[in-house]
């Protein structure tokens, strides 16, 4: 499900007046959930502002530890969040860092380090969080945090890789929130 799916699909159900498939002029102002003529949906964290440069200390150079997400404007019918952290500059192709489904409805925040929910297996091919780890000398990575909105109260996905995920809430998403952190390693030798 893409971005621009999801956010079409939210509107379609929740805000019938607005479908980006059909009202042309309005859905080429709008980009994402943040838009949304209904409800808005956002992510944010007090470590990075969406676009800035993530913390050290959240990255596989500092202590590798999550980051603090709060949100705000759960669209009516949520019942459970998944959260996906990934990286779509890696070399290879989109590399997942975090998988977290089953957060209660009525959480307003993951914690610094959190492990509220239950945290799937990430492209490392370890559960949990890895933070942000590019090849030294790249330019800067993004790293994108996708919150999910679902209709179900669980997903039941113990250790679940993204795709599992994915495949799970297909069509169970109500709305999506990203914030977008970007990080880049130094040469092996730059100062």
């Amino acid at each position: 499900l893409t971005d621009q799916d999801a956010t079409s699909v939210y509107r379609r159900t929740r805000c019938p007046e607005f479908d980006t498939r059909t009202d042309k002029n309005r859905a080429a102002q709008c980009t994402g959930v943040a838009c949304n003529p209904c409800m808005e949906f956002t992510l944010s964290s007090p470590d990075f502002a969406d676009g800035a440069d993530i913390p050290l200390r959240h990255t596989c150079d500092g202590g590798d530890v999550a980051p603090r997400l709060t949100w705000k404007g759960l669209p009516a019918g949520t019942r459970s969040l998944a959260l996906i952290m990934d990286d779509p500059d890696a070399p290879r192709g989109t590399f997942t860092h975090w998988v977290v489904c089953d957060i209660p409805a009525d959480a307003a925040e993951l914690g610094e380090g959190s492990t509220l929910g239950s945290q799937g297996r990430n492209s490392f091919g370890r559960s949990g969080y890895g933070g942000p780890c590019p090849p030294p000398g790249d330019d800067p990575h993004r790293y994108r945090f996708t919150l999910y909105a679902l209709d179900l109260p669980a997903l039941a996905l113990q250790n679940g890789t993204r795709e599992e995920l994915d495949t799970k809430m297909e069509t169970h998403v109500l709305a999506t929130a990203r914030l977008v952190g970007r990080y880049q390693r130094q040469k092996v030798g730059a100062r």
